[in-house]
């Protein structure tokens, strides 16, 4: 004879449970992935116009070439300080650090990947 453990119809009851928990994940995330798609498509930088920004805020301490003319700012020719995800240069740039002024608020964030971008091509 054959008996059923009670903990039989718990375990089942779980395992319904967890597949519901498992459709409204998957359902969330395909709303976010909706409106990340809605939001519209992602920008590539503008290093021309980067290149216009970085003359008029950045040449006058870092140089017209990358190669720094202030002490204590960064040679970008180097490329050095470029070794960082394009995220991380953005909060540094917003936040500012010792002679360097804080862009937030002055610069928007697209002006400031831009800026980034042409940093790039200055490396040697």
């Amino acid at each position: 004879m054959t008996e059923h453990p009670e903990g039989c119809a718990t375990s089942r009851a779980r395992g319904k449970r967890g597949a519901a928990a498992l459709r409204l994940l998957g359902h969330a995330l395909q709303a976010g992935f909706i409106a990340l798609a809605a939001a519209g498509p992602a920008c590539a930088a503008d290093v021309m116009k980067g290149a216009q920004i970085y003359a008029k805020h950045c040449a006058a301490c870092h140089g017209p070439g990358g190669m720094s003319v202030m002490p204590g700012a960064p040679n970008l020719a180097r490329g050095e300080r470029l070794m960082q995800p394009d995220t991380a240069l953005l909060v540094a740039l917003k936040a500012g650090k010792n002679a360097m002024p804080a862009y937030i608020g002055i610069l928007s964030d697209r002006d400031l990947l831009d800026v980034v971008a042409y940093s790039r091509t200055l490396r040697q």
